[in-house]
């Protein structure tokens, strides 16, 4: 078990790496020419470098936290965004339908895809029986019809 990410325990190395990717994104956000964000990239590359064998620990959480503090005063007011990533223009925009909603199809279009429905409803019923032999058959009640 190298790597929990369940419990959000990171270990400094990773604090380190994300506190370097932010940085890189902050960067991004103010240097719209690539030349000029190649170099200033470069320059955050050397600081983080430097310090990179460090063996103290408690000068290299102090380290840490300095960046963090620099990092937090000079972010950006608006920061670029992925488009399809959380906050971006276009999160979510492309909603996948549920798997039910197959079920409504009209028998019209059921015939363009014979093959696929024969095997849908075989996964149906082997899902079916799967279901009721791990957790039993269901209420009579709790069904609509």
């Amino acid at each position: 078990m190298a790597n929990i990410p369940l419990l959000g325990i990171k270990s400094h190395s990773q604090k380190v790496c994300s506190l370097y990717k932010r940085a890189l994104r902050n960067l991004e956000a103010y240097y719209d020419r690539r030349n000029v964000y190649r170099y200033q990239a470069v320059l955050l590359r050397e600081r983080f470098d430097s310090h990179a064998k460090e063996t103290d620990m408690r000068k290299a959480v102090k380290l840490l936290e300095a960046g963090e503090q620099e990092l937090f005063s000079v972010i950006h007011p608006i920061p670029r965004n992925f488009a399809t990533s959380q906050g971006g223009v276009a999160h979510e925009r492309v909603v996948t339908p549920p798997d039910w909603v197959i079920d409504y199809w009209h028998p019209l279009e059921k015939a363009h895809y014979p093959e696929y429905f024969k095997r849908r409803e075989q996964r149906k019923k082997e899902f079916i029986a799967m279901w009721e032999k791990e957790y039993g058959p269901a209420d009579k009640k709790d069904e609509k019809h």
